[in-house]
C-alpha cells in the first residue's frame, strides 16, 4: 500500500468527558457568589458545564449578582426558591438542570481548580453514586482559626472523615457532593422536610437503596468558619436537633459518637444542679472543663496565641450547643407519616 508520509496517523482515541450540572442553593451570598461561580466554570475540565443557582429570598445584593452572572455567561442559570430553604433549593436546581452528572456546591464554596475532574474519575472508577471530599476549614480572624482547628480534629467533630481526612473509601456521608442523577432520581431527590442534615439523610436514602457513597480526600473545598460565638452556636444547635428528627425519622443510624455531646450536657447540667447539695457534683463540669483545656493544647499547636486561647471556648460552644439542641429537639419537627 503506498505511504502518505503527509496524512495525519491515528493517535489514541480522545476521552469524552460528561457534562455536568452544577447545583447551587444561594442565601444572602452577595459577598461571595461571583468568585464562586467563576471558580466552577474555570474548572480544568474538559467536558460541558453548565451552573443552576436556586436564590432565595435574601437580604443583600445576592439576586442582582446572580442575573448579573447569568446575562454575562450562558452556562449560568437563575431559578427561584420563594422558601429560602437549602432543599427546597437544591430540588429545583436539580429540576432545571440537564446533565447525568450533578454537583452540589454552595454558594461560597471555592473549589480547587481540578475538582470536577477528581470526581467525575472516582464515580467512573468507583461506580459509586454519590463521592465527595473534605470540608477544609480556613479562618481568617482568631476566632475563625480557632473553629477551624476545632472543626478539623477528633475532640471537635469525632472521626468523620470529611473533617478530619483520612483515606479515600466507602462512607456513611461526604461533603457537599457529586451525584449521578439516576441516584437522586431513584430516591426522590432531597427530603425539603428536612432543615439541615439533609446531606446526611439523603446519602443514608442511597445507601439503603444499594448505593455507594464515596470518600475521596483528594476533593477538598475550602470553606469559612462561622465568625462569631453567636453564629458557631446557633450553627451546632441545629446540627444537634435535625441530627435527632434524622434518628427519630431512620432507626439505627445513631452511635455513640452523636451521643456524647448530649450526654455530657446532661451530666453537666445534673452535675451543677446537685452541686449546693452535694459538692462532689462539681467534678464532672470540672473533668469536662480540664478535658477541653488538654485538649485544646494538643491540638491547638501551631496556632497564633490569640486563636489558641479562644480555643477551649469554640470546643465547648460547638459540644454544648449540639447537646443541647438534640436533647431539646421537639418531637413536633419529626416527620410526618406517609
Amino acid at each position: 500500500m503506498k505511504e502518505f508520509p503527509d496524512s495525519p496517523r491515528p493517535g489514541p482515541a480522545t476521552r469524552v468527558w460528561p457534562p455536568v450540572s452544577v447545583v447551587m442553593p444561594v442565601l444572602n451570598e452577595e459577598r461571595h457568589l461571583r468568585e464562586a461561580v467563576h471558580q466552577v466554570l474555570a474548572q480544568r475540565y474538559d467536558g460541558p458545564i453548565e451552573v443552576v443557582l436556586a436564590v432565595g429570598p435574601s437580604q443583600d445584593r445576592t439576586q442582582d449578582v446572580a442575573d448579573a452572572l447569568a446575562a454575562e455567561d450562558p452556562r449560568v442559570t437563575v431559578v427561584a426558591n420563594p422558601t429560602g430553604r437549602t432543599p427546597n433549593a437544591l430540588n429545583a436546581a436539580i429540576g432545571a438542570s440537564r446533565n447525568g452528572i450533578i454537583a452540589r456546591v454552595d454558594g461560597h464554596a471555592m473549589l480547587p481548580p481540578d475538582y470536577l475532574r477528581v470526581a467525575v474519575e472516582t464515580l467512573e472508577e468507583t461506580g459509586a453514586d454519590n463521592v465527595g471530599g473534605i470540608m477544609a476549614a480556613e479562618g481568617v480572624t482568631p476566632f475563625e482559626q480557632a473553629v477551624a482547628c476545632a472543626m478539623t480534629s477528633r475532640i471537635g467533630v469525632g472521626n468523620a472523615r470529611f473533617h478530619t481526612g483520612g483515606e479515600p473509601g466507602p462512607a456513611d456521608t461526604v461533603y457537599l457532593g457529586v451525584f449521578r442523577r439516576e441516584a437522586l432520581e431513584r430516591v426522590g431527590g432531597y427530603d425539603e422536610h428536612f432543615q439541615r442534615a439533609q446531606d446526611w439523610e439523603m446519602n443514608h436514602r442511597i445507601r439503603r437503596t444499594g448505593g455507594l457513597v464515596w470518600f475521596q480526600p483528594r476533593m477538598r473545598v475550602s470553606y469559612r468558619p462561622r465568625p462569631s460565638v453567636r453564629a458557631l452556636a446557633k450553627q451546632y444547635f441545629h446540627y444537634g436537633r435535625w441530627r435527632r428528627v434524622v434518628a427519630r425519622t431512620h432507626e439505627g443510624t445513631i452511635n455513640l459518637r452523636y451521643l456524647a455531646p448530649p450526654a455530657a450536657v446532661a451530666a453537666i447540667v445534673l452535675g451543677l444542679v446537685v452541686s449546693p447539695f452535694f459538692p462532689l457534683g462539681l467534678v464532672v463540669p470540672g473533668a469536662y472543663a480540664a478535658a477541653i483545656l488538654a485538649g485544646s493544647v494538643a491540638t491547638g499547636r501551631g496556632l497564633p496565641p490569640a486563636a489558641l486561647a479562644r480555643l477551649p471556648l469554640v470546643y465547648a460552644t460547638m459540644h454544648l450547643s449540639w447537646g443541647w439542641g438534640f436533647l431539646t429537639s421537639p418531637p413536633r419537627l419529626g416527620k410526618p407519616s406517609a
